[in-house]
């Protein structure tokens, strides 16, 4: 199963990092999911839930109050002001 490396880190700690199967997020113009070797992209995204599905089948959410996504073929990033685990 292919995976994903994921970050996902506030102005005071860093929420979440591991391996996932797919990301989904709110960006600024919709709903936004990532899988693995997704193409390059940067966008601001939207106060609203993160839903990571990790790589054994488990469910992580995470509230952010917007930020940056950065996503590469093998690394999605995410960095907020504020995150808050679900």
């Amino acid at each position: 199963m292919n995976t994903i490396h994921g970050q996902l880190v506030s102005a005071e700690e860093s929420i979440f990092s591991g391996g996932g199967r797919y990301v989904a997020l709110p960006g600024e113009l919709g709903e936004l999911g990532i899988s693995p070797r997704h193409t390059p992209l940067i966008t601001r995204i939207k106060p609203g839930s993160v839903r990571i599905e990790t790589a054994d089948g488990g469910e992580e959410f995470v509230f952010v109050a917007g930020g940056v996504l950065e996503v590469q073929p093998d690394c999605v990033t995410v960095l907020s002001d504020t995150a808050i685990r679900g």
